[in-house]
Formats: structure tokens, C-alpha cells, sequence
């Protein structure tokens, strides 16, 4: 009985590891999708990197968290943070620029 908090534990974090990586793919996906499928004039227009750029550092942090196969690793951490600064960044300024009527 005594042995059978342990690899309970050991069952919840990697229940909470995978679904961590999980969330870290699909976000760091989406974002390179996203960057993929945009026109690259509308990267300078708005102040960022080219589009070149964002697709490299995207693409190149989403194979660094496949590889390590974890979020909380150093590479899994930043992937996650450059998609995140993506979308809630970048992604909002295409939109705008896009929309022609900026945001309210």
C-alpha cells in the first residue's frame, strides 16, 4: 500500500506532461500554419520580422520540441513562446492590416 502513492504521482505528471506537449504542438502548429499562409508584404508593413523569419523561427522551435519530446525543457519553453508572441502579436496586426479598419 505504501508503494502506491508513487506511481500514482508518477501517472499524473506524465498525464499533465503529455498534455502539455500536446498543447505546445498544436499552438507552435497553428502558428506556423498561420505564418505560412499570409502574404510576406504585410510582415514589414506592420513593424516585424519578414516573414521568412517568423516561418524559420517557428518551424525550427516547433522540430526542437518534437525532438526533446517536452514543453518544460528549455526548447519546448521558448517554442511556446514565440508562437505565443505570433498569435497574440503578429496574427493581430495581419488581421488589422488586413481588415482595413483596425481594431476598436
Amino acid at each position: 500500500m505504501a508503494n502506491a502513492a508513487p506511481i500514482f504521482v508518477f501517472d499524473v505528471r506524465y498525464v499533465i506532461e503529455l498534455i502539455l506537449f500536446v498543447f505546445a504542438l498544436v499552438v507552435q502548429g497553428v502558428a506556423l500554419v498561420h505564418a505560412v499562409t499570409q502574404r510576406s508584404d504585410a510582415f514589414p508593413a506592420i513593424g516585424t520580422l519578414p516573414k521568412g523569419g517568423w516561418i524559420a523561427i517557428l518551424a525550427v522551435t516547433l522540430l526542437l520540441t518534437l525532438l526533446t519530446r517536452s514543453t518544460l525543457s528549455i526548447f519546448g519553453l521558448i517554442g511556446v513562446a514565440a508562437a505565443l508572441i505570433y498569435l497574440l502579436d503578429v496574427r493581430v496586426g495581419l488581421r488589422d492590416l488586413g481588415d482595413n479598419r483596425g481594431s476598436w
